[in-house]
């Protein structure tokens, strides 16, 4: 009989969608697959991906450079299982029946690739941690 769960779906803001996000979803879809329903999306979206986290995303093998940023809407957050926020503040919509983690990390605006590898690295950490974590309770 084949597995019906459904697939666990994760939202991923910032304020700017420009770095964290961006690494964090770039992340997941990476180490999942299509395993899990991945978005990302910022309070403030920027007009460009932070090109210092293009960088240290490139060094990990991952190519976000077509990423765009994308608006928060209360859409994405109702129709995401999880949703990780990452210095959004209370800009971020709550709906009951979800499940939020508010990840502190540093902000890469205005960093250089330098500074951008150790949060690129610690979002690492944390991705692979979740993805342990939802695929184990699906």
């Amino acid at each position: 009989m084949p597995d019906l769960a459904p697939t666990p779906s994760v939202l991923f803001v910032c304020v700017h969608n420009a770095g964290r996000s961006q690494m964090a979803a770039a992340f997941l879809t990476h180490l999942a697959g299509d395993h899990v329903q991945v978005r990302s999306a910022g309070s403030a979206p920027a007009d460009t991906v932070n090109p210092a986290v293009v960088a240290a995303m490139a060094e990990s093998g991952i190519d976000i450079s077509a990423e765009i940023p994308k608006v928060l809407t209360a859409e994405a957050v109702q129709s995401s299982d999880v949703v990780i926020t990452m210095g959004c503040g209370d800009t971020c919509p709550v709906f009951p029946g979800k499940r939020y983690l508010d990840w502190q990390l540093p902000d890469p605006a205005g960093q250089g690739v330098a500074a951008v590898r150790p949060i690129r690295d610690e979002i690492e950490r944390r991705v692979r941690n979740l993805l342990t974590e939802i695929t184990q309770t699906t």
